[in-house]
């Protein structure tokens, strides 16, 4: 791995050599602005053209505030023009650079609107699937059709540089611990259950997600992995439209209804959705051996069985924007989320105990029955003010968000003994729990000059953590109250953060920088009611520092160095102490006693952009973790309440040693004909665990996809998205290997105001099949799961309303959403 890392830099030193003979100053910049409302017009195009020339050699488009800035400019004479749907375009016939005069600036560029306004006309604008900027890397789903009628688990099977596991575990370059945000902001729908979450997001609603491996000082320290911002849709166009998408299937079924509503300076945006994963049927097959401590016994476990699993969920929610003036904006949002799940599961266990001093065996059988209900309701509101003022890029933003979540897991499971005289063992249990966070920060953003721009702000991160226990165990055939399994755990968490960042311009444009320190404070409670004690966490300050490089090469090319220093708090789950019984032989429960796992994550990064749409990015990266947080299993005998457990697999989250990871990614694009186009994303890295007490452990491991789609012409399209990822080597055994493909088509209608798809998942192979082993001081593990992936749907999309092309000071439909979270997202 070390020997990828020497040739990337190698070549990525090559090509800098090379650009460095061909490195200009020249600079043409300006703001483009509406000539009635006098508002910015971002995302409007700007080419510049050598005189002569029908063809541009060089443009870029307009900020969100209307400023535009185009690098690289030879000395010569040039016509400039600016381009926006809605707008008659501009044109400027001279703009002369010289070497006495090398940086340009056209100062404010009128545009003037078209008298007509256009009605009931569909929008169809073209943006890249992945669009690679300074700071982060935006997916773009609008034209993916194998995720259709999907969920988010879906669309970020397909996000470069991430991979999510079967059961919808999410790691971004190999790291798992991600802070995830909605809009640029926390949620405690996240909190119960991440996979769950993920899957109650319907694909339809999904505007781009952001995944950002370093994030910057503005951002909350929290998540060694980084951070991934899922922007749901919506829009800022004048008049009344909406979507309607429906889907139905083998395996899911969704819908979501979107409404939007914009008059002058007022806009309203509604939205519901709902899904439903049908029953599944999982079949599973394990075989463990372990020992006693002398090893003169031998414990042989074998449980085969399946387990029929049932998920639905629905989002609602309603935004609005004033603008009061033009300096003056307000948003207010208020959005509810419900997922739940229903688990039902039967194994058959054979259980042989083999005594190799007394030559005996003792066989025992057994049936598990298994059952949990769990639901989750969260609830996000949010009122956020922005300031601009009369110098460019000069803004104030205030935020204040909350979010309240509640949950309850409702449970039993109950064994009963077939082959012994032995009493049946079963308990059930009613187990609620709260989530509340309350954040309000502020930022301040001042222009220095036009190359220096400074950026401060606070934040205040208010958690509460609620969890009750009422479990009763069976007791010669009666369930009764079990005092040692009725409890509530209360924790308790403020965080206060403070940022200082900057961005800049240095040595006449040759390298941009942003970087910049924040600083978090962290105090924290815990109780347990049968302790009957407040435990106070030690309080904690970490001085968080970050920054990203970047410079132009030329026009094509981009080469970046960042770095962040980061921290994953343990969740709400890692800390919960509460005893999880998934059957008589598998135990597992939480540690209130975890410390923050710390994490330094460097990244240098290469893009280039070829003619006819071609484009890659490389990136290697070295990630280093302390106070790693792991799960650790072992073989033991437990007494809880009176009952014996023997034999039992208890798994419990520590600090566990060091970590590092070192990689590579590379993602690539490439239009080979008109109609046909693939894409490409790679990841191999090379994991090294230490562990106290344990040999070192090194893995490698590797993800490659690829996707494919073809346009038949007359609005008819297909897709097809094929997976695999490798297995990789853990602390304690290996994870499971697996490969998965989706194949899909859709047809549209009415001026691309209709269209329907049909999509397949596996539609070959019925079951993937997940192959593991752990093992342990004093056991070995195999074990196999086979999940019916296999579907087929049908999926329907219906846009209405009437546009009106007047442009506000906002983005367009289409165009990614700002980060808005102040102080820290």
């Amino acid at each position: 791995m070390k020997n990828i890392f020497l040739l990337f830099f190698l070549i990525i030193i090559c090509l800098t050599v090379k650009a460095q003979n061909n490195i200009v100053s020249g600079k043409i910049s300006g703001k483009v602005t509406d000539a009635v409302t006098k508002q910015p017009v971002d995302y409007a195009t700007v080419s510049i053209y050598k005189q002569g020339s029908i063809s541009p050699f060089n443009g870029a488009s307009t900020d969100p505030k209307g400023n535009f800035t185009i690098n690289n400019i030879p000395p010569g004479d040039y016509s400039l023009t600016v381009d926006f749907l809605g707008y008659k375009q501009q044109k400027i016939a001279h703009v002369i650079v010289s070497d006495i005069t090398k940086n340009v600036s056209l100062g404010e560029i009128l545009l003037a609107p078209l008298q007509s306004q256009l009605k009931e006309v569909a929008i169809t604008a073209k943006i890249p699937a992945v669009e690679n900027k300074i700071d982060k890397m935006v997916y773009n789903p609008a034209n993916d059709l194998s995720a259709q009628g999907g969920t988010a688990t879906d669309i970020l099977k397909k996000v470069p540089m991430v991979s999510v596991d079967m059961d919808g575990n999410v790691e971004l370059m190999g790291n798992a611990n991600i802070r995830f945000l909605i809009n640029g902001k926390p949620s405690s729908i996240f909190g119960a259950s991440l996979a769950d979450a993920l899957q109650s997001i319907p694909a339809s609603q999904i505007q781009s997600i952001e995944v950002i491996t370093n994030p910057g000082a503005k951002y909350d320290a929290e998540g060694t992995g980084g951070i991934i911002n899922i922007i749901l849709k919506e829009s800022k166009i004048q008049g009344i439209n909406g979507t309607v998408n429906l889907s139905a299937g083998t395996r899911f079924e969704n819908g979501s209804l979107n409404l939007n509503a914009r008059k002058g300076n007022f806009g309203v945006n509604a939205f519901f959705n709902g899904n439903e994963q049908l029953s599944t049927n999982t079949l599973t097959n394990s075989n463990r051996t372990s020992y006693n401590n002398t090893r003169d016994t031998i414990t042989r476990l074998n449980q085969k069985g399946n387990n029929v699993f049932k998920r639905s969920g629905y989002q609602s929610g309603i935004s609005f924007n004033w603008d009061i003036t033009p300096k003056d904006q307000l948003t207010a949002s208020v959005n509810f989320n419900h997922f739940g799940n229903n688990n039902t599961g039967s194994i058959n266990q054979d259980q042989s105990t083999f005594a190799t001093l007394t030559n005996s065996t003792i066989d025992q059988k057994s049936i598990n029955y298994s059952n949990s209900r769990f639901s989750a309701n969260s609830t996000d509101w949010s009122l956020a003010y922005k300031k601009t003022f009369s110098k460019k890029d000069q803004e104030l933003d205030v935020l204040y968000h909350a979010s309240y979540g509640s949950n309850t897991n409702n449970y039993s499971q109950l064994q009963n003994y077939t082959n012994v005289n032995k009493s049946s063992v079963g308990s059930i249990g009613n187990n609620p729990g709260t989530d509340k966070e309350t954040d309000i920060s502020i930022d301040y953003t001042q222009p220095v000059t036009d190359n220096f721009t400074i950026e401060t702000g606070a934040k205040t991160v208010i958690e509460n953590l609620g969890n009750t226990v009422a479990t009763q165990s069976l007791t010669n055939g009666v369930y009764i109250p079990n005092p040692f399994q009725t409890y509530s755990f209360n924790y308790k968490r403020n965080i206060y953060a403070y940022y200082l960042s900057t961005n800049l311009s240095l040595f006449h444009n040759f390298l941009d920088v942003k970087g910049g320190l924040r600083y978090e404070y962290t105090t924290s409670t815990y109780d347990l009611s049968s302790d009957l004690r407040n435990t106070v966490i030690p309080s904690y300050g970490i001085l968080v520092p970050s920054f990203v490089l970047s410079h132009k090469l030329d026009k094509t090319q981009t080469i970046k160095f960042s770095y962040s220093y980061r921290l994953e708090r343990p969740d709400y789950r890692s800390l919960n102490p509460f005893l999880i019984i998934n059957d008589a032989y598998d135990i597992s429960t939480g540690n209130p006693n975890l410390k923050p796992e710390l994490g330094h994550n460097f990244e240098l990064g290469y893009n280039k952009s070829f003619d006819k749409g071609a484009n890659i990015y490389i990136a290697g990266f070295y990630r280093y973790n302390t106070n790693d947080l792991q799960s650790f299993t072992t073989v033991t005998n437990l007494t809880i309440g009176g009952i014996p457990y023997n034999n039992v697999a208890f798994t419990q989250r520590y600090n566990i040693g060091r970590e590092t990871t070192e990689g590579i990614n590379l993602y690539g694009s490439l239009p080979i004909t008109k109609k046909l186009s693939i894409r490409s994303n790679m990841f191999f890295a090379d994991r090294i665990s230490n562990t106290p007490g344990f040999a070192q452990t090194s893995g490698f491991m590797y993800r490659i996809n690829m996707n494919g789609s073809y346009d038949f012409g007359n609005d008819f399209a297909g897709e097809f998205f094929v997976n695999y990822r490798s297995s990789q080597i853990t602390i304690q055994g290996t994870s499971p290997a697996f490969a998965f493909y989706n194949l899909a088509v859709r047809k549209q209608f009415m001026n691309k105001k209709l269209s329907l798809g049909i999509t397949a998942a596996n539609p070959f192979n019925k079951y993937v099949n997940l192959n593991a082993y752990t093992f342990g001081p004093n056991f070995n593990q195999t074990s196999l799961r086979q999940i019916p992936l296999q579907s087929f749907g049908v999926t329907l999309s219906y846009k209405f309303g009437k546009l009106e092309f007047k442009k506000e000071n906002n983005k367009e439909d289409n165009a990614p959403v700002p980060d808005d979270n102040g102080g820290g997202k």
